[in-house]
């Protein structure tokens, strides 16, 4: 079981950017598939294919249907989204639990309502299981676009092999401990100069705390130097003045 068994399909839709926004998030966590069923505006939409942004391939591929049942004729386990607790024998789940519910070599379908009212009982009646996004109980309904990328993203982590992991590009090393106390020399230097570390029996707490301060964020080379630079400038800066 993969990524590549799971088919999105949007039960009569009613605008294009919503059905563009949809192929753009199911992309973005590597899903291929999406099915339209009976789409209430023009198709092709033009709106739909400026909204997909890099997802064009997404909507050109996509699959139109006249009926749900025909959508849904070659899966194994549909799931149907509602935002609803409908009065239907239906088992009701939520959308982090689908992933317990998906079996090995199964093709799955996710069904998504059009954005005015949802799928109706006689439509959810075709899936194996109610899925609910956890959600505001007074204002429950979602964008049908942010539904869909809330879906994948559960199914995403579930069948992302690799834990992820991400390296910053920033070149610059830790800074050795031998610098920054040289740093923090300088600066209690110049504090001591003007005065500031006093009165004198609190001079080695806010030395400590000073310390403190400076060893625990992990400064880099780079920054010591940029902060280096700066304490001399505002150093020369106020000898002028």
């Amino acid at each position: 079981m993969s990524l590549s068994n799971i088919y999105f399909i949007l039960v009569r839709p009613q605008i294009g950017e919503n059905i563009g926004s949809v192929a753009r998030a199911i992309k973005n966590f590597n899903i291929k598939y999406l099915r339209i069923v009976n789409p209430q505006c023009n198709w092709p939409n033009q709106k739909a294919l400026a909204t997909s942004v890099g997802a064009r391939d997404i909507l050109k591929a996509a699959k139109i249907y006249d009926s749900l049942e025909k959508s849904i004729g070659d899966l194994d386990i549909v799931f149907a989204s509602s935002s609803r607790i409908r009065n239907v024998n239906k088992k009701i789940i939520s959308v982090s639990c689908i992933k317990t519910k998906i079996k090995k070599k199964k093709k799955v379908g996710i069904l998504f309502g059009p954005e005015a009212s949802g799928l109706t009982n006689d439509e959810i009646t075709c899936a194996d299981y109610l899925v609910k996004i956890p959600t505001n109980k007074n204002f429950s309904s979602l964008n049908l676009s942010h539904s869909t990328i809330i879906f994948c993203f559960e199914l995403f982590k579930h069948f992302s092999a690799k834990k992820n992991e991400y390296k910053t590009g920033y070149k610059s090393t830790v800074a050795k401990k031998s610098e920054v106390n040289k740093f923090l020399n300088f600066i209690i230097e110049g504090l001591d100069k003007k005065g500031f570390l006093q009165p004198n029996h609190k001079r080695k707490s806010m030395i400590r705390n000073i310390n403190n301060i400076f060893h625990r964020t992990n400064l880099s080379e780079q920054e010591i130097r940029i902060l280096l630079g700066i304490f001399s400038t505002l150093n020369e800066f106020n000898k002028k003045s």
